[in-house]
């Protein structure tokens, strides 16, 4: 069973004398203390910092990290020592957590860690692809080139991601209002008509009957409808993120869906040639690229394929060939990979290929847009208009009561 981490926060001195503070996560006092010595600070001060429910804490998302990138890069290219522009960006920032984080990482590299390893102590904000683009650019000297392809790459995942939210978000939000006002209309208009309805005396229309029985119904189990509709939502998706196989099958579903289907598998595919691209263009062998690019494919059936090219690829194997072997891989990136292969190209096909696949998706979701918004109003019509019809016929035929 894994120790419970809590935050603590310290004071110390480094090896010139110098005074420096933090916040970390540790298991306790002690094994702080001495990860703290390792990292060439001497504690003075641990002490744990106790949560409170009541404060909301500050948070970094992709667009901070995204902002950090980008500034860093600038910073190292216009000649500013990495010391410094971590504390220029930290000066400008406004992010308690990133300035936060930016004084740790500015202690840790000031204590003799480079900047790889200093972000690699911070899993939760830079993750194992990151780091390692990080390593291979100062490895090779290149840092600040290096940096503005880390930042270019967080832009492209940002600007697609937020694409895809945008398509996503418009139609579900109209679909819950259409959903929102059928049911106001069932539970409170419909029983205003069926009360008027009783002193006519005369048959109701059988569309007009199915709507009062509707109305019915939902107004005695609508509770436990709503209950069932949140408990069964809240279990699909606690089960879509703790089973691994009803997550494979859900996706699995889901490529096989006319439009959704190529959004789906068009974004995998762009993430992965883009992050290829520019972890090879950084100087990073391939075989271990594929390690952290299988992740940030951000699709689980993806992220398989790209494990299993990486085993391919260290049985001797070409990445083309590993490729042709998958069936995820269409033909035309396992031809753009062949020819990158044999021309020594490979980092500018594998970016070419990501632009065609981000191309392709802004014209799926330009065609999906035009699609569904008269879908959309035809359905909202189909349910508000069938109401108010069912509830308009019987004073239609009014005149034939009289």
């Amino acid at each position: 069973m894994t120790e419970k981490t809590y935050s603590y926060s310290w004071q110390g001195t480094t090896a010139q004398g110098a005074l420096v503070s933090g916040q970390s996560s540790g298991r306790s006092p002690a094994l702080l203390r001495a990860e703290l010595r390792k990292r060439g600070i001497r504690p003075l001060s641990v002490e744990r910092v106790q949560a409170r429910l009541w404060r909301r804490q500050g948070t970094l998302g992709s667009r901070e990290l995204s902002q950090f990138s980008r500034q860093l890069a600038s910073l190292i290219c216009s000649g500013v020592a990495l010391l410094q522009a971590l504390e220029v960006i930290a000066q400008s920032s406004s992010n308690p957590v990133l300035i936060r984080l930016l004084g740790t990482l500015r202690t840790d590299i000031g204590a003799g860690c480079n900047l790889a390893d200093a972000l690699r102590r911070h899993p939760r904000y830079f993750d194992a692809l990151y780091c390692n683009l990080i390593a291979a650019g100062e490895q090779s000297g290149s840092l600040e080139s290096v940096l503005e392809q880390v930042a270019s790459l967080q832009e492209h995942r940002q600007a697609l991601r937020s694409r895809l939210k945008k398509a996503m978000t418009y139609p579900l939000i109209v679909l819950l209002t259409g959903l929102g006002v059928s049911s106001l209309l069932l539970l409170e208009v419909v029983p205003q008509f069926q009360t008027m309805f009783n002193g006519f005396g005369a048959q109701l229309p059988a569309f007009t009957q199915w709507v009062i029985g509707l109305s019915d119904w939902l107004g005695q189990y609508f509770g436990w409808l709503l209950l069932f509709t949140i408990g069964s939502v809240w279990g699909l998706c606690r089960a879509y993120r703790r089973q691994p196989a009803f997550r494979l099958w859900c996706l699995g579903l889901a490529l096989k869906l006319p439009v959704v289907g190529d959004l789906l598998s068009n974004a995998a595919l762009a993430r992965f040639a883009r992050t290829l691209s520019t972890s090879f263009a950084a100087g990073v062998p391939l075989v271990e690229a594929l390690g952290p690019v299988a992740g940030a494919c951000g699709n689980p059936l993806y992220e398989q394929a790209v494990l299993r090219l990486r085993k391919d690829l260290a049985s001797g194997q070409s990445l083309s060939q590993a490729m042709a072997r998958n069936g995820l891989f269409p033909r035309l990136m396992q031809q753009m990979c062949a020819i990158g292969e044999t021309g020594g190209t490979l980092d500018d096909m594998l970016a070419r290929v990501a632009s065609h696949y981000e191309s392709a998706i802004e014209r799926l979701l330009d065609n999906l847009a035009s699609l569904l918004e008269p879908l959309i109003v035809l359905i909202l019509g189909l349910l508000v208009g069938s109401l108010v019809i069912a509830m308009y016929l019987p004073i239609f035929q009014l005149g034939s009561v009289i």
